[in-house]
């Protein structure tokens, strides 16, 4: 196994290497990365757009208030998002689950690991990875999970546990794209579970974008039901407050 785990290691490295495009403008890049310019032009709003709150990584408002957490307390304890869900880094959401260029799957985790790896306060070291589930209709449509594909990439760049088993998804539930907050926040209701085998542990739930929080709540009251240490959000990007602050604006392709 640590032959194996060194070979991985060393055919990462060497691939980090190889000259490629830019899987953002096709420039000049390498491994698969994005380039200098558009790694910054992606990330820079996480740590210029002002005080951000210490739980959901919403900006805060004027008064310094999360509008998210002011209003619903969360059940999960911190949320870890690598950019803002808006131009041009939703465009690399858009063609993960759109397009369904799932090959990009390692370059977007290569993001979500930077941002995991110099939070403070850090994930806990014992930390085990579990994606969203999606649902049957979503598995159909693209042929895969991306919040799957992420946090096997993020497992892997971030040395952790991948275990999918431990979150259940119950019913199919409905298409969130249109629906407001409070309606989004009904429809996850009971969505998921997990089997008893998490009491103590502390996970990480990774997911592509976190627009109101209502799933990632949903799964860590699961989490926490059964036992849970802690319940931490891996996510890519984190959807802005809506200006009018009623409805959440949809991507392109929310998770449904």
């Amino acid at each position: 196994m640590a032959y194996l785990h060194a070979l991985r290691e060393f055919t990462a490295r060497l691939l980090g290497q190889v000259p490629a495009s830019c899987g953002l403008c096709l420039g000049s890049a390498q491994g698969g990365r994005l380039c200098g310019y558009c790694h910054r032009a992606v990330t820079h709003s996480m740590a210029q757009s002002g005080p951000r709150c210490t739980v959901c990584q919403l900006v805060l408002n004027g008064a310094g208030i999360c509008p998210d957490c002011v209003q619903h307390t969360p059940a999960f304890d911190r949320v870890i998002a690598a950019f803002d869900y808006a131009p041009p880094g939703d465009l690399l959401i858009h063609r993960l689950k759109v397009q369904r260029q799932f090959i990009s799957a390692g370059m977007l985790a290569g993001l979500l690991a930077d941002a995991v790896l110099a939070s403070t306060p850090a994930l806990h070291a014992d930390a085990v990875l579990v994606p969203v589930p999606a649902s049957r209709a979503a598995l159909l449509r693209r042929g895969f999970n991306p919040a799957a594909e992420l946090a096997r990439s993020l497992a892997r760049k971030l040395r952790r546990p991948c275990r999918p088993e431990l979150l259940l998804r119950t019913r199919e539930g409905v298409k969130q794209a249109q629906l407001g907050r409070i309606e989004r926040a009904r429809s996850v209701q009971a969505l998921y579970s997990c089997p008893p085998r998490v009491q103590g542990l502390h996970i990480a739930v990774v997911d592509d974008v976190l627009t109101t929080g209502s799933t990632l709540h949903s799964i860590a009251k699961a989490f926490k039901a059964g036992g849970a240490a802690s319940v931490w959000g891996l996510v890519l990007a984190r959807t802005p407050y809506p200006a009018d602050g009623l409805a959440a604006a949809p991507g392109p392709d929310p998770r449904d």
